[in-house]
């Protein structure tokens, strides 16, 4: 599903104008975006929760010219599952 199909969806359901939707969905998009630029996370009980976690450097070997690169150390955003979603796909 891309975005527009899902601001059609959400509208759909919401008897929100599609602009409205538009506006509530980049709204909280950035909202989230901002929370974990400050190392913060954000939960939505029973669908998951957003958090970040530190990577730390390593070297990785290219793969078909064995090339050995060092990766830098990173901040990676990371995703855990809330029961009821995972239950709900898990019947799907």
């Amino acid at each position: 599903m891309k975005k527009a199909e899902f601001i059609d969806a959400v509208a759909e359901k919401s008897d929100l104008t599609k602009k409205d939707v538009n506006t509530v969905i980049e709204a909280a998009i950035e909202t989230i975006t901002e929370a974990l630029k400050d190392k913060k996370s954000v939960s939505f009980i029973g669908f998951g929760s957003f958090s970040t976690a530190p990577r730390a450097a390593r070297t990785a070997r290219v793969p078909g010219t064995d090339k050995i690169v060092e990766v830098p150390a990173t901040t990676a955003v990371k995703f855990k599952v809330g029961k009821q979603l995972k239950e709900a796909v898990a019947k799907a």
